[in-house]
């Protein structure tokens, strides 16, 4: 356990990690500058100024390499389809209240500022009408904005997201007339457009609740959770990323890319 300041907020990490990722095998105990990927992603969770962080696996190898740094394990259910639904387990047999918040940090992030894990739970426990929190940064690119791999998200007035979607949204009427990003131009005024962050601090009570939520028909299209919860009238506050975070890691070749910039970054270190 942590101590967190008077003036921070108070939350949770958990952190879901499986070893059978499809694209990138074993991707949690893959290493990056001589640790795991799922240690680097557990200091930074610890230097949020968590109160608690907590690892969740089903797999035996996973549990002894993050006992083995010292970090609190929970070992859950393998069939969960989801890291939500293996967090809401974590969630249920920790006894954590309802108010609780807890941040999901992936565990292919090992480049997560540690600002934006403390911010996301800050902006939920800032907004008690919301049951989620998550981030986003500006777009200024078509390339970014026409990709589907880039997922975007409009917020209402509140700062609350109104839709996510892999599509180009808002649709730019008069810039994008020729239909298509191969003639497309970018908007005169380009603020609208940004970037959803895939990182979440739930309350607990929304957590526990999230595995039982019927999938939405918004979700099914776009492959999306968290259509599921705006479908189900959950709101989601959507803060400005104090600092964006690097892609996370999926292949071999993200993997490649972010060992040369930690080897980049400590070359200037010692040449410092």
């Amino acid at each position: 356990m942590r101590e967190v300041g008077e003036n921070g907020p108070r939350f949770r990490v958990a952190i879901p990690a499986r070893y059978a990722s499809t694209r990138l095998p074993g991707k949690p105990l893959r290493l990056l500058a001589g640790r795991t990927l799922l240690q680097h992603v557990y200091q930074r969770a610890l230097a949020s100024d968590a109160m608690e962080v907590v690892i969740a696996t089903d797999d035996p190898r996973i549990r002894e390499v993050a006992e083995g740094f010292g970090a609190a394990v929970c070992m859950t259910a393998p069939e969960h389809l989801s890291g939500t639904d293996r967090l809401a387990e974590v969630a249920e047999r920790h006894a954590w209240s309802d108010e609780d918040i807890i941040v999901n940090l992936q565990g292919d992030e090992p480049q997560m500022p540690a600002v934006l894990i403390r911010q996301v739970a800050a902006a939920l426990e800032a907004h008690p009408a919301a049951g989620i929190a998550t981030a986003c940064t500006q777009i200024h690119s078509l390339e970014e904005i026409f990709d589907p791999n880039v997922v975007k998200v409009v917020r209402d007035a509140l700062g609350d997201a109104s839709y996510f979607s892999r599509a180009p949204i808002p649709w730019h009427r008069e810039a994008f007339a020729a239909g298509g990003n191969g003639v497309a131009k970018l908007p005169v005024d380009d603020s609208v457009y940004f970037r959803h962050i895939g990182i979440y601090a739930y309350r607990a009570a929304v957590l526990r609740r999230y595995p039982r939520l019927a999938p939405a028909p918004a979700e099914r299209a776009e492959s999306l959770e968290q259509l599921r919860a705006l479908w189900h009238g959950i709101r989601i506050h959507v803060v400005e990323a104090a600092e964006a975070p690097p892609p996370g890691i999926d292949t071999e070749a993200d993997l490649a890319r972010v060992v040369a910039e930690f080897e980049r970054s400590d070359q200037q270190i010692k040449g410092s």
